[in-house]
């Protein structure tokens, strides 16, 4: 998580701090000056840094607009921005009419766990695991390659999340796979408890999944079946092994 993804980093050994901070330079002077006129590049460093403190977390354009004194166009402009350049992308809530009362705000998340630490001042493993977002990162995490995993197969993701007026929410719905639809739970913790399966079960009989396509996926160390439900270590997961 702490080091993300980038091949450069493996390659060159380079100081995580200095190859981020030099990717954020580059990123902006390069990328984001062909979009944004001069004044307002100081502006999108500190949108850059509200959205990794807004990961995990449903988007609030009017909130992060007011922090940075623009308009919440604005915001939603950049966005797109961070979005077309694969820095970050929206997890869309899962919803039908039969079921009005599910929360329609779309989730933000980074493609690179490294990015997200480095924009949130983490440096080391041990402030990343005592973090108060580490949930939201380890969350982060799973979903991004999740996505990462079928664009790599080549297959369009059909990713999102569920949640509804009276909080019952699950993580992650994988419905790439028609044949295969997914339920999944994210916890960071390294024990599973039966009660992390509530939601997938709730969901999954509104939904007709039955729970061996349903998922909690943790620090555990090793996958299991408990009651019916895949509890899946976060390594398995991350490398394709349901």
């Amino acid at each position: 998580m702490l080091q993300g993804g980038y091949p450069r980093i493996y390659d060159t050994r380079m100081p995580l701090n200095l190859f981020f901070s030099n990717y954020i330079d580059t990123y902006i002077e390069r990328d984001v000056s062909e979009y944004l006129d001069v004044r307002n590049l100081a502006e999108f460093r500190r949108f850059l840094t509200l959205c990794a403190l807004s990961s995990g977390a449903l988007i609030n354009y009017t909130n992060i607009a007011n922090e940075l004194g623009v308009s919440p166009r604005t915001v939603k402009a950049w966005m797109s921005i961070l979005e077309s350049s694969y820095i970050a992308f929206h997890l869309i809530p899962f919803y039908t009419n039969a079921r009005k009362q599910v929360v329609k705000t779309p989730k933000l998340y980074f493609y690179d766990t490294g990015l997200l630490c480095h924009l949130l001042g983490i440096r080391t493993v041990e402030a990343l695991v005592a973090h108060p977002k580490f949930g939201d990162i380890f969350e982060n995490l799973i979903i991004a390659e999740t996505m990462k995993q079928h664009l790599n197969a080549n297959q369009e993701p059909q990713l999102f999340f569920y949640r509804d007026a009276s909080k019952v929410e699950v993580d992650l719905l994988d419905f790439t796979d028609p044949n295969n639809r997914m339920l999944i739970e994210i916890k960071s913790g390294q024990t599973y408890h039966d009660r992390f399966a509530r939601h997938l079960t709730l969901i999954g009989n509104v939904l007709g999944i039955p729970c061996e396509q349903q998922y909690v996926t943790s620090r555990v160390e090793q996958s299991y079946v408990s009651q019916g439900i895949r509890v899946t270590s976060a390594l398995d997961w991350l490398e394709g092994r349901r």
